[in-house]
């Protein structure tokens, strides 16, 4: 879990994810620093036994001093690798704990971010920012924060031991250094466009990816598949192009960091000799020439590597850039709702909406509904049926009143919404998962009772596996209308005020809708149904019917609907004509 502090109000800033680690980072600078500063017993104890090794072939001392210092080297060497061990474990741990936060935070706010503010990102695009960006951070705050010990302090370290040899000799030998760095710097727009060139591209080709996969049906019927393919095809091969860019930009550079920063070793080499001849500006007998010849090529190949970590965190500093719009602190709504006395009731009073840009879509509708009732919502194609029962979701500004149980839906967030619409859309998603948890959704539920409202207990329990089950991606291992009771079950299990229930039947046989019907009828007793459908076959069963043509609404009973209204009249007749047919046949 992530810990509680001030700091993580703001998770769109960097210093918050080091902060909240703040505990495994001290631990890391204690083992840090003890590696990275013993690393330097490694060129003064190789130089004492090179001198010690002479010593010893001139007869002044034994084998026993030999193998005593290599003794006092090795468990020196052991406290340092153990320091080293501790180190990495923390790093790794740090990196991990800021990936897992940094993901926690981008779902959530993914889940409650404004919908217009994430349409302007395609599917694949916060897919590789959830995925791929995320990573590509935490890996940059890993080698930031690994460098810091094993660049920065050793450095340090191994810079004042050769000040401590000869000062003057490691200030000239050390100029070359700081040319690695710059020439670093100065590849920071290269290496940032290519960066993002790889990370746009990915994008892209994620989204192409998701797009093939779920219109393959219809690629297949109009003979696209080849022309579909081919494109994800160039784009892979866009990904490749950026990736070995992207690539060589920050790694190929290596090789010429280590060359910049080893020169000064002409000068160690040249003033080293005629320090030890008593020629140069420091006494050096050939133990010190060995540690400071030694120590001078540990502390080049770091300070080359400390170009490499900044072209690696501008790579990263490209991510970082890409996920920190959906890191913004977004409040999650409150689901709470004020105390409403009495059974349900629904209050439509002046309702209009139209999409930007269009004409409205219906105007003026007035109608009001009470507890126990089944309001019928039908109309010819796109009168608004579908659109009225989203205005219920608060999904869509509108102009008028809608209330239910005297809140009024607009001011109202999604939560508390939540706590008095379910909904059932006609293109109902179902989850790659049992049977059982499509309807528990991880609550402790009894799925019986709700199967055995929506007539489908009977085909669950003949199932090898029962309510476990598992009905693949979208319920394509159910038939359609198995999909549809599934998705009507689990919308039930959840008792609201009024349940918007949008086409339930259209994969349903007549004789299980009849069954259905009369459940929701004892069900409902004390709720609104507002059911939209095409199919009216069960109309005249409803309390009232909503009528919408034109942008305009009525409503009325079925009896009084059939009598004054003669387009309603006249689709409820051809649909009861089709069905005698269908039944003679």
């Amino acid at each position: 879990m992530i810990r509680k502090s001030n700091r993580e109000r703001r998770p769109d800033r960097l210093s918050t994810y080091f902060y909240q680690e703040r505990r495994v980072l001290a631990g890391i600078t204690l083992t840090g620093i003890l590696y990275n500063a013993g690393l330097t017993a490694g060129p003064y104890f190789e130089g004492q036994l090179t001198l010690c090794l002479m010593a010893v072939l001139a007869g002044e001392k034994s084998g026993i001093d030999m193998i005593k210092l290599g003794g006092v080297y090795l468990i020196v060497i052991l406290i340092v690798q153990g320091a080293r061990c501790l180190k990495r474990f923390g790093v790794r741990r740090f990196a991990n704990d800021t990936a897992r936060s940094m993901r926690r935070v981008l779902y959530r706010n993914l889940v409650y971010q404004n919908p217009a503010v994430l349409s302007a990102d395609e599917a694949g695009s916060l897919m590789t920012k959830a995925i791929s960006d995320v990573d590509a951070c935490a890996e940059g705050m890993r080698k930031f924060t690994t460098e810091v010990f094993d660049t920065g302090v050793v450095m340090i370290a191994y810079l004042g031991m050769l000040m401590a040899y000869d000062l003057r000799l490691t200030l000239l030998a050390c100029v070359f250094a700081p040319l690695a760095a710059l020439l670093a710097q100065k590849l920071k727009h290269p290496i940032t466009r290519s960066a993002a060139a790889y990370k746009n591209s990915v994008s892209q080709l994620n989204t192409m990816t998701l797009d093939r996969v779920s219109n393959a049906l219809t690629y297949r019927v109009f003979g696209c598949e080849n022309q579909r393919d081919q494109a994800l095809g160039d784009q892979l091969a866009v990904v490749e192009k950026n990736a070995v860019v992207s690539s060589a930009w920050e790694n190929a550079m290596q090789p010429l960091y280590n060359i910049i920063a080893m020169a000064g070793v002409v000068f160690v080499l040249l003033r080293g000799v005629q320090n030890v001849s008593d020629t140069g500006w420091a006494a050096w007998d050939l133990a010190a020439f060995t540690t400071y010849l030694n120590c001078f090529s540990r502390l080049a190949l770091k300070s080359s590597h400390a170009a490499k970590l900044f072209n690696a965190v501008q790579k990263a500093k490209v991510s970082w850039q890409r996920i920190q719009p959906q890191l913004q602190p977004v409040k999650i709504p409150d689901s709470t709702l004020p105390p409403t006395a009495g059974p349900a009731e629904l209050k439509v009073e002046d309702l209009s909406f139209a999409y930007p840009h269009q004409p409205p879509l219906f105007e003026h509708v007035s109608f009001q509904v009470h507890a126990g009732q089944i309001i019928g919502i039908t109309g010819p194609l796109a009168c608004g049926k579908s659109t009225l029962g989203r205005l219920l979701l608060g999904e869509l500004p509108y102009t008028g009143s809608l209330r239910i149980n005297g809140l009024e839906i607009a001011q109202l967030n999604s939560a508390q919404i939540s706590h008095l619409v379910g909904y059932l859309g006609h293109a109902p998603q179902l989850l790659s998962d049992t049977i059982e948890e499509n309807i528990q959704l991880g609550e402790d539920l009894d799925c019986a009772p709700w199967l055995k409202l929506t007539a489908l207990k009977e085909e669950v329990v003949a199932m090898p596996e029962g309510l476990k089950t598992q009905i693949g991606a979208q319920g394509t291992r159910l038939s359609g209308g198995q999909q549809a009771r599934l998705a009507l079950a689990r919308t039930l299990a959840r008792p609201r005020p009024v349940w918007v229930l949008d086409d339930p039947f259209s994969a349903v046989d007549p004789a299980t809708e009849d069954e259905i019907l009369r459940n929701l009828r004892v069900l409902g007793k004390d709720r609104i149904i507002l059911l939209i459908s095409h199919r009216l076959t069960h109309f005249a069963q409803f309390d009232q019917v909503l009528w919408l043509e034109n942008g305009t609404a009525r409503i009325a009973d079925p009896a009084t609907m059939m009598a004054e209204n003669p387009a309603y009249a006249r689709l409820v007749k051809t649909q009861q004509k089709k069905a005698g047919d269908d039944d003679e046949k």
